[in-house]
């Protein structure tokens, strides 16, 4: 029984610790859309997962379907992620 509850503590930790890396979504609005590049220039809030303060930056967009959802002007919120040492927007809404 005490190996059951080092075990379940252990798993608990561990949920709990990569939680705490987890990317929140940022607020943003997109400047300037580069779809032959699949870029976007976005003017964001602070990217706590990323530790970086607000700005505005290109960043690299993961696929084809996010791209669909970036237009200019556009409020969104965003998660952007480091992918192969780019920062990368993984997820829009």
């Amino acid at each position: 029984m005490k190996i059951f509850r080092t075990l379940a503590v252990s798993l608990a930790l561990i949920g709990f610790s990569l939680g705490a890396h987890a990317a929140e979504y940022a607020k943003g609005e997109i400047t300037k859309v580069d779809a032959a590049q699949k870029k976007v220039t976005i003017k964001h809030g602070e990217l706590k997962n990323l530790d970086m303060p607000a700005m505005t930056m290109v960043f690299v967009v993961a696929n084809d379907d996010l791209m669909k959802k970036a237009k200019v002007g556009a409020q969104i919120e965003f998660i952007a992620e480091r992918v192969n040492g780019r920062i990368t927007v993984t997820d829009i809404k």
